[in-house]
């Protein structure tokens, strides 16, 4: 029947609250009025005896609040009848020294549409003119005052008049925001998505260049377009991540993790990145457990492990892990040339970018702090920033609580420290409705000593694979969850399976529903791919 403002729970709650306090001034107010001879005793005292009645109802109703929270329409028409009866019987029975009451009058009735909606506001409105006339039509003073009831009268319909209009305003601006926000993060989503698929193609052809007989410029040529390719990816995944955080997607599953491995994983990802910047990464952290959300720690480290890169090429990096107080840091030293001080309360922002005079250009957005920040936050952490001119930069992430190491189960080995050829031999199920990507995959996996076999959609064959790669969005035909169902039930087993994506990876991971089908991010690093390859291979061996 009535538009709802907001929450219900919180919105009465605190109108109640409100009421409590408002009821103590007003006998307040009727006191002070006694005590001066304004009023006589007896009406004084009858007056009292209804505020008191009032304050008595406001405090039941308090109660039934916290007892029974939710949208109670009958509950709150009950409570404008209570006030509408209270302040017309007080003004019509005080007179002239009541008349302040009907600043509270207006007030109610302003509050009720702005906390509910236009529909309460209608309502208020009708029972403040109902009681109006009630004080009119019964009282002697206020029918000896036409013209100061006509003026109440008036601002009584043109206040919620002027108030519905504003809220009308302030409804349909809301809605267009809503709407251009919308817009905007299903542009940015769908661009990132599209753009994903040709990078994620050329970082795969040029894996399969790398490991061709190539001369040394050619060799040169190819780890440029790496590097290039490699900082293309942490723009798309920047703006991914900025997606996710204005759509209130990002919900953190706090988990136990291993921090040393977890930072070694790190460190082993950005080998190539530290190698380009020349820059040689330590690692200094104990075999400790913490509570955390591993993708979104993971995307916090990532990206304060970027900036030190760019900011401080050719110097040390350390990664240490130092006890604070009762909790864990992770802290990030670099020997760059540091931060000016005035620049420091500025780096969360968005966009926002240190430069000083002549200046070379450093690739990046300007997003990397902003969604440290908010990541943590999310999380309950804490982004601590440290630098001086000349010598360094700290960047730390503070508040990480230590746990207890999970029951140890026996761990796959790193493919890393395998030969190259483990993976000959090894039945792939390919499936990508991108020909190019198709392709791209195809040609590394065969160099790789992989047997591929290729698909856009389900498979129509019934060989029996060691591996399923797929995409996930695969057009209106089937999804990658349906065609690694059809795999294993034409297979008879539980085959292993990767997805790759270009969408967001926590929405695969829900609509997948399957925690032990490893997800990769388009563009997946040749080399991430490979190690994944490995180890799934070594686990299928052993088991």
């Amino acid at each position: 029947m009535f538009a709802t403002a907001s929450p219900s729970y919180d919105v009465e709650r605190a109108q109640a609250v409100v009421r409590l306090v408002i009821a103590p001034i007003a006998i307040g107010y009727t006191l002070l009025l006694h005590q001066q001879s304004i009023i006589a005793p007896g009406l004084a005292w009858q007056i009292l005896l209804l505020e008191s009645l009032f304050f008595a109802a406001s405090l039941a109703l308090w109660i039934d609040i916290r007892r029974r929270p939710g949208n109670r329409p009958a509950r709150r028409v009950i409570t404008m009848l209570s006030d509408y009866i209270c302040i017309a019987l007080t003004i019509a029975a005080g007179g002239a020294p009541m008349l302040p009451f009907y600043a509270i009058l207006i007030w109610v009735t302003v509050g009720y549409g702005l906390r509910y909606g236009s529909g309460y506001l209608l309502l208020a409105t009708i029972m403040a003119t109902l009681s109006l006339v009630f004080i009119a039509s019964t009282s002697a003073y206020w029918q000896s005052q036409p013209y100061l009831i006509i003026t109440l009268l008036l601002t009584t319909l043109m206040v919620p008049a002027y108030m519905h209009a504003l809220l009308k305003r302030s409804r349909l601006a809301a809605e267009a925001e809503q709407a251009a926000t919308l817009a905007k993060s299903q542009f940015l989503a769908q661009a990132s998505h599209d753009l994903r698929q040709p990078i994620h193609s050329i970082s795969l052809f040029t894996a399969c260049l790398r490991d061709s007989s190539l001369g040394t410029e050619q060799q040169r040529l190819v780890e440029n377009i790496d590097k290039s390719l490699h900082s293309v990816a942490r723009l798309f995944r920047s703006i991914l991540d900025m997606y996710s955080l204005d759509s209130g997607k990002v919900v953190p599953q706090l988990e136990t993790l291993p921090l040393h491995n977890l930072l070694q994983q790190l460190v082993q990802q950005n080998a190539e990145a530290a190698r380009w910047a020349g820059v040689d990464i330590r690692l200094h952290c104990p075999p400790v457990y913490v509570r955390a959300d591993q993708s979104l720690l993971t995307t916090m480290l990532q990206n304060l492990l970027s900036n030190a890169l760019k900011y401080a090429p050719d110097q040390p990096l350390l990664i240490a892990c130092r006890r604070r107080d009762a909790s864990l840091s992770i802290e990030i030293y670099d020997k760059g040339r540091g931060i000016a001080e005035g620049h420091l309360d500025n780096i969360f922002e968005e966009f926002y970018r240190v430069r000083q005079a002549r200046d070379s250009d450093v690739e990046g957005m300007g997003l990397g702090l902003t969604i440290v920040r908010r990541l943590g936050t999310l999380m309950g952490l804490h982004i601590r920033i440290r630098s001086v001119e000349g010598r360094g930069t700290l960047a730390a992430i503070d508040g990480l609580h230590q746990a207890a190491p999970p029951v140890e189960r026996p761990a796959a080995a790193q493919g890393n420290n395998h030969s190259p050829r483990m993976l000959d031999g090894l039945r792939v199920c390919l499936i990508e409705d991108d020909q190019n990507v198709l392709l791209a995959t195809a040609t590394l996996l065969n160099k790789w000593g992989c047997e591929v076999d290729t698909f856009t959609s389900l498979p129509d064959v019934s060989r029996n694979f060691d591996l399923v790669i797929t995409d996930f969005d695969l057009g209106r035909e089937a999804s990658g969850a349906d065609c690694i169902n059809h795999v294993r039930t034409l297979s008879g087993r539980n085959v292993p399976a990767i997805i790759m994506t270009g969408h967001d990876v926590r929405r695969v991971q829900e609509q997948l529903g399957d925690e032990d089908i490893p997800i990769l991010s388009k563009p997946v690093q040749p080399a991430e791919l490979r190690s994944l390859l490995v180890a799934l291979k070594l686990r299928a061996r052993a088991a």
